[in-house]
């Protein structure tokens, strides 16, 4: 059958279609975009922030023996970030020299 159309703002949405009303995008494929884009926005930001609270906890971490094992699974989850360019690759790599020196240390 026919696709039923709403107008909003001069722009054709197909009725029932999500959006928010503040989004001032001129075509189809724009909303589209700044969907995906709050998408990936919200899950860099999850990563980000799950790293953040990684490397925070293995810097609080005294005992040898248990850094050791943390500091591995650490580096990998912030090498996932260079490589998703979440954060930038020399950040990372400065990140995983100071734990190491931290590690080290103890």
């Amino acid at each position: 059958g026919r696709q039923v159309f709403i107008l909003e703002r001069g722009v054709r949405f197909p009725y029932g279609l999500l959006f928010k009303p503040y989004i001032m995008a001129n075509h189809k494929s724009a909303i589209k975009r700044i969907r995906s884009n709050e998408r990936k926005r919200l899950r860099n930001r999850f990563q980000h922030k799950t790293a953040r609270n990684a490397v925070r906890k293995l810097r609080s971490i005294t005992d040898k023996k248990e850094a050791n094992k943390l500091f591995p699974q650490v580096v990998s989850l912030v090498d996932k970030l260079a490589k998703k360019n979440i954060i930038h690759a020399n950040k990372a790599a400065n990140l995983k020299s100071k734990l190491a020196r931290h590690v080290a240390a103890l």
